[in-house]
């Protein structure tokens, strides 16, 4: 029992250790850490961008250097929009929307319609994450949304992009901040650190938060501990460590589904609990991420990088799960795997202990400058190393009741006898890439960049019996080329071409081929775009795109099932994204996105799937957010927000589809002194009209859920430095 509280605490104890270590710095450091804020700093949104990049697939280099739509969404904007989960965070970018993102489950997200992948489409300081877990912010100095294909060093993974979460960094900082909210939730967080020597430095995050849900019978709590240290032994290395435990514990919400398979619930109540039975467990995610990084310079011209770093989470997923209508004898004649015509729908008991995912990785990059003749070039030559592993065991999955939509409450069913089977390591996945890129300078405005991606994946799957169900061994060279006009500093026009590949999906339970894994995918992209930042504090930028790949899908068949799983034609996506971000006044600051997508099937054999937008993916999204210091009274802000989006495709026909909705926000803000320390308060309202509207209506797992969106909500935070 010692054993285990040890463990428990140790990530609480380390974390505190910048605290504790500040009666030990003494006072002739002052002078000595004044050189140490001299070193890069990490970005803020809406500042310069900095000159090195933590996302390397373009080659380090400005954000005007990067030849792919890139957004930011940084430290500031992240505490004045109090956003603490991915699906607020979605919030922020017209390219991204939710994709099976429950309330108190893990979430995932989409970028330019395609979900990302949970194994590789997360980053942390451009190390991939496990993406089955609760992603805390509270450490985060900004967050990266990279979109479209990732570049050379991305491996295996969807063609949508990928997000990379960024670390803060040591510098000497102490604020505390303590929120509820309109349903009584209680947050408390600190952010502490210091440079305790003139060559080391380290920061802690700490943070609570008692979740009040407005989802009833889903209140849970989270507590998070991290620590971040740098060390800098010469003027030619630094190196950073990152470390961050944290555990939650939540009920998890289920989602709705078409009733009949043919309309939209009428009156959905988002704080409905689907299934909700008095013995349900909460969802309990205990996840862990840790990096290490080295970066060396070799003289003037060479720089090495070494990164190494494991991200796991371990997950408890207990749920009296709302799905289909397989009992319910209004479903005889139709598909189960929808709610009932008239909002019927089963019970089932489902808990699967321990469940974790397990990812590893390992990269090393040389790049240098030299020249050939006239030409200047940027030379980056790397590796990288993947393993990720999926250890569950046998879940039970058992019916126990049945109820309908518009129940307050289920009635109350016993919950299955059945347990759980043994451990089995269902995944293993190794990838292994060898990358080269090359940035060329073609006199003063213009530059060339080609690039090789050479990729190999190694996957084995097991059953819940240890037997082998598939093995994947694939080996592809990708390549990208780009070409960038600058005629002056401010001012980027590129167009670039990439290819990608990404795993085949697996075949549902429901159709004639289930379980079976098609093959992988090969993503063409072509990209054009423009980035200017207007008197160096407003951040332009605008992209046209076409995406490519093969189309893989539950095709309607004369099987006794009804559908079998195939890949047959296209799917093309062609869109405009635009995005404005930066102060236009000294009072005013503007952050706001479009994005316009067309997304279609072609040659697919159902002539009923093509013509139409395809499944989750609205014509288009907006989000503005505004905030203004009153003139009258500086210590003042006032915020307000408005997210839209276009009628959301529900189903593969495109039969039934989601209303187009607007959400409006608000907020206000008050930054003043409470004697000499720095005191700012925060209220925010999100959804200020209490809109109801369908904010997901994607797949998981081959199956479309349906999650309204949030009831109005007052979020309330005071920050104080200490």
């Amino acid at each position: 029992m010692t054993t285990l509280m040890t463990l428990r605490l140790s990530p609480l104890l380390l974390a505190l250790l910048p605290l504790l270590a500040q009666a030990a710095v003494t006072d002739d450091t002052a002078p000595q850490r004044d050189r140490i804020t001299r070193l890069p700093a990490v970005q803020v949104h809406g500042a310069t961008p900095s000159s090195d990049s933590s996302l390397q697939g373009w080659g380090a280099g400005r954000a005007q250097d990067i030849p792919a739509s890139l957004d930011v969404i940084g430290r500031d904007q992240i505490d004045t929009r109090q956003l603490r989960s991915l699906s607020e965070l979605a919030r922020e970018d017209a390219a991204l929307g939710d994709s099976y993102a429950p309330v108190g489950y893990y979430q995932n997200l989409n970028i330019r319609g395609y979900p990302l992948d949970l194994g590789s489409g997360y980053r942390f300081n451009g190390l991939a994450m496990t993406g089955e877990q609760a992603i805390a912010l509270e450490d985060k100095q900004q967050v990266e949304v990279l979109k479209g294909l990732a570049g050379i060093d991305a491996g295996v993974l969807e063609p949508g992009g990928l997000i990379n979460f960024v670390s803060k960094r040591p510098a000497d900082v102490r604020t505390l901040t303590l929120g509820t909210d309109s349903h009584g939730s209680r947050y408390v967080a600190l952010d502490a650190g210091q440079w305790l020597t003139p060559d080391f430095g380290m920061r802690t995050n700490l943070a609570w938060d008692d979740m009040h849900s407005y989802v009833h019978h889903a209140d849970g709590h989270r507590a998070l501990a991290a620590l971040a240290a740098d060390w800098v032994p010469t003027e030619a290395t630094r190196v950073e460590l990152d470390v961050s435990d944290q555990h939650s514990a939540q009920r998890s919400a289920s989602g709705y589904q078409l009733l009949g398979g043919t309309r939209l619930p009428p009156h959905p109540d988002p704080t409905r609990m689907l299934g909700y039975q008095p013995w349900q467990r909460p969802v309990r995610i205990h996840s862990t991420n840790a990096s290490a990084r080295l970066r060396h310079a070799l003289g003037e011209a060479w720089t090495l990088r070494l990164a190494a770093g494991r991200s796991r989470s371990a997950i408890d997923d207990n749920v009296a799960f709302a799905y289909g209508c397989y009992y319910v004898a209004a479903c005889a004649s139709l598909p189960g795997n929808h709610f009932g015509p008239d909002g019927e729908y089963d019970i089932y008991d489902y808990r699967s202990p321990d469940d974790t995912r397990l990812s590893d990785s390992a990269r090393a990059s040389l790049e240098g400058r030299f020249a050939t003749g006239a030409l200047q070039h940027v030379l980056t030559l790397g590796a990288d190393w993947r393993h990720r592993s999926i250890t569950r065991r046998a879940s039970v999955n058992e019916y126990v009741g049945s109820a309908n939509i518009d129940d307050l409450d289920p009635p109350v069913f016993a919950p299955s006898p059945e347990q759980p089977g043994p451990r089995v390591r269902r995944l293993d996945s190794r990838q292994r890439a060898a990358f080269a890129l090359d940035r060329i300078a073609l006199g003063a405005h213009w530059q060339l960049l080609a690039g090789l991606q050479a990729a190999r994946l190694d996957e084995t799957a097991r059953d819940k019996h240890a037997a082998v169900t598939r093995t994947t061994r694939l080996q592809r060279t990708l390549p990208q080329a780009a070409l960038i006009f600058q005629p002056q500093a401010a001012l980027s026009l590129y167009t670039s071409y990439s290819e990608g590949l990404a795993l085949g999906k697996e075949a549902p339970f429901w159709t004639s081929n289930d379980g079976e894994v098609l093959g992988p995918r090969l993503s063409r992209q072509l990209e054009a775009g423009v980035k200017y930042r207007w008197q160096e504090r407003v951040d332009l930028q605008a992209a046209l795109f076409r995406m490519r790949q093969p189309y893989q899908f539950a095709q309607p068949d004369a099987s006794s099932a009804g559908y079998s799983f195939v890949e047959r034609g296209q799917e093309t996506r062609t869109g405009i994204e635009l995005s404005a971000h930066g102060a236009l006044t000294e009072a005013l600051r503007l952050d706001a996105s479009l994005a316009l997508l067309r997304a279609r099937a072609s040659g697919t054999g159902t002539p009923a799937y093509e013509g139409h937008q395809l499944a989750n993916v609205p014509a288009w999204r907006s989000s503005v957010q505004l905030d203004y210091r009153l003139p009258w009274w500086p210590q003042v802000g006032v915020q307000g927000g408005w997210r839209h989006a276009a009628r959301n495709p529900a189903t593969a026909d495109g039969s039934v589809r989601a209303p187009a909705y607007d959400v409006f926000d608000a907020g206000l803000r008050w930054q003043g002194q409470w004697g000499a320390h720095p005191l700012s308060v925060q209220l925010g309202i999100d959804n200020l009209f209490d809109r109801r509207y369908w904010r997901d209506v994607g797949s998981a797992y081959g199956d479309t859920y349906l999650f309204p969106g949030a009831p109005r909500l007052a979020r309330l935070s005071l920050r104080v430095g200490l």
